[in-house]
């Protein structure tokens, strides 16, 4: 008899709207996550309903965005044209319903497939729509997509628009938390993009008088600037750009039509031959692009008719045309910064010997390091070949869908034995291990040459395929996963020093992680709780009414793989590393790395206190 499975008409089944969603997440919201990276499901959630309420001040209705969180629950309020109240519940419930399909309507739209808000629909415990207008209002309520409760048209005397309330769906969202620092950066892109437009966030009002040069000084220490912003607008497009003093590679900002292109996408690559091309002709010298590039910072932002993105979570843009009439994206692109940037620099002369003397600069540079980056990649690729450095994931061979490059995750760790536990317990489809050597070396105030002559970083940067930039990056999270003590702390903060000194854009666009692995683990016959603080272990001893095994985790070695599972799958507790805009990246390397002051030793002392007293506790 056959051992094949049987397949008949038993097997086909027919999934509605909110089972296909919830049983798929990720085809509609990404990776889902646990909050403690921007691009998570939850963030995307509170990005569907605002996308709808800036499409309403797009149209000129409603100048407010309100946005409160407390306890997990998001309300969304804005004072827009309000949904017809006929179709409340068809436009939250029913996929392929919406009023963008009506060109006429929403020629601009961010979303146009009628799903966002169906989808944060589906994956919230608790989901609720009121709609006012024409001195009437009309509410639902739903529970994982289900109707629950629908209102009879009511007198309302409030001002017109739409609220929508929801609490993601903890089965699905585990262990989720709000960061505020993301919402504030999602909410100040909102601004960036929309002129005249207040978000209020937990009473704090967001607004912006001139657009991206509000998001690049935003994003850029003023001491940094090699020059003043370069601002440039037309109808459907706009630019800022300028050139950091310190940083080596290029860094950029990416929008279509209030869209935040984190992958980029056409409109970012035609922005990057059109700087070239223009630059190049401005100055009559066929410069090298890598030169005329590198060190900008740049904001790019485009509107299209109908846009076509390579997902539903809209993070790269795909079109080649801008739709109509208009001419394809790529020379629309050209056209505009041909012109206004080369108007731009003939009048501001001192901006353009600024950048030809960063070009000069760069191009020195770059001849000097040409041996040694040959030599340095050829190393990197006999490495690869037969050593056990970086074990990969499968995510890069091809065999997976593009939209799982979201959850690609490379733990950075140290020592056989804690590299082993990873290694033996991670998801081999999407998470990777690369090994350091003992400590790292310390890179602070050396020059990037040393990326190439030291083989450990050589290695760690060809892993990851940083070297020109972020816009091939092999992993969307790095995670630094070393032992909580103090030679641990040491080896995080000299990575950290490594990445801050040479690639400080992988810091500011939120892919830098430190793991977080439990110090205890307290069990009895029938229950085992992992803790990662002091707290943690009294409140579980107290559960266990103190009769438990209490075992003090002294590094990850000490972790078998079947427990280090728990700690790196659904579980995983990440700590992001982030970067204050009001502290240069010169002053953090130089509190840090610099030479010891009596601040400093407080700092550390203060800091590492928690892990020192965890020590002697268990000594």
């Amino acid at each position: 008899m056959s051992n094949k499975a049987q397949y008949t008409e038993d097997n086909i089944r027919s999934l509605d709207w909110k089972e296909h969603i919830r049983m798929r997440p990720g085809m509609y919201i990404g990776k889902l996550g646990d909050g403690s990276s921007p691009d998570d499901g939850i963030y995307i959630l509170i990005k569907e309903v605002l996308d709808n309420c800036i499409d309403e001040f797009v149209m000129g209705a409603g100048k407010t965005i309100e946005i409160k969180i407390a306890e997990n629950q998001v309300s969304v309020r804005d004072y827009g044209r309000g949904i017809p109240l006929g179709k409340v519940v068809d436009v939250v419930s029913k996929m392929n319903t919406g009023g963008k399909y009506d060109s006429r309507a929403f020629k601009k739209s961010v979303g146009l497939n009628g799903v966002g808000t169906k989808a944060v629909n589906a994956l919230s415990s608790s989901f609720i729509v009121e709609s006012i207008r024409d001195e009437q209002s009309k509410s639902a309520s739903f529970e994982y997509g289900t109707l629950i409760k629908e209102s009879d048209l009511a007198p309302s005397k409030s001002r017109r628009g739409t609220k929508v309330s929801f609490v993601p769906d903890g089965a699905i969202f585990k262990h989720y938390k709000f960061r505020a620092e993301y919402i504030v950066k999602m909410i100040k892109n909102y601004v960036y993009l929309n002129p005249g437009l207040t978000i209020d966030f937990n009473g704090e009002k967001y607004f912006s008088e001139n657009g991206l040069k509000d998001l690049l000084e935003d994003q850029i220490n003023e001491s940094d600037l090699l020059y003043p912003i370069i601002h440039l607008r037309g109808e459907d497009i706009e630019v800022a750009m300028t050139h950091s003093k310190s940083q080596y590679s290029e860094e950029y900002h990416s929008f279509v039509n209030g869209q935040n292109t984190t992958q980029g996408g056409t409109h970012q690559a035609a922005f990057r031959e059109a700087y070239v091309k223009t630059i190049r002709e401005f100055f009559g010298k066929s410069y090298d692009a890598a030169d005329i590039r590198k060190s900008i910072i740049a904001a790019i932002s485009i509107k299209v008719m109908e846009p076509v993105f390579e997902s539903q979570t809209k993070t790269k843009l795909g079109s080649t045309d801008m739709g109509g009439d208009m001419p394809t994206v790529r020379s629309y692109i050209n056209e505009f910064i041909g012109t206004q940037l080369d108007n731009f620099l003939h009048k501001n002369q001192e901006v353009a010997s600024s950048i030809q003397r960063k070009i000069l600069q760069a191009e020195k540079e770059r001849k000097e390091l040409s041996g040694i980056r040959k030599l340095a990649r050829e190393r990197a690729k006999k490495a690869s070949l037969h050593n056990k450095k970086l074990r990969d994931c499968r995510v890069h061979l091809g065999d997976l869908k593009k939209d799982r490059r979201l959850e690609s995750t490379l733990f950075i760790t140290e020592g056989d034995s804690a590299s082993g536990s990873i290694t033996k317990s991670r998801d081999v489809n999407t998470q990777a291990v690369f090994s350091l050597r003992g400590k790292p070396l310390n890179t602070y105030g050396m020059t990037k040459k040393i990326v190439y002559e030291n083989e450990e970083f050589n290695l760690l940067q060809a892993a990851l395929n940083i070297e020109d930039g972020l816009e091939d990056l092999r992993y969307n999270n790095i995670v630094i996963a070393t032992d909580a003590d103090v030679d641990g702390m040491h080896i995080r903060l000299l990575l950290i020093t490594f990445f801050l000194q040479f690639f400080p854009e992988l810091i500011k666009e939120g892919h830098l992680y430190i793991l977080q692995t439990p110090l205890f683990r307290v069990r009895d016959k029938k229950e085992t709780h992992y803790c990662y603080s002091e707290e943690e272990r009294v409140n579980a001893i107290n559960k266990l009414r103190g009769k438990a095994e209490i075992t003090r985790f002294k590094g990850l070695g000490e972790i078998s793989p079947d427990e280090f599972k728990h700690f790196i799958g659904e579980d995983i507790r990440l700590d992001p590393v982030m970067l204050d805009k009001a502290t240069t990246i010169e002053q953090l390397l130089e509190f840090y790395m610099g030479k010891n002051t009596p601040n400093r030793q407080e700092f550390i002392i203060n800091n590492l206190k928690v892990e020192l007293d965890l020590a002697e506790l268990d000594a």
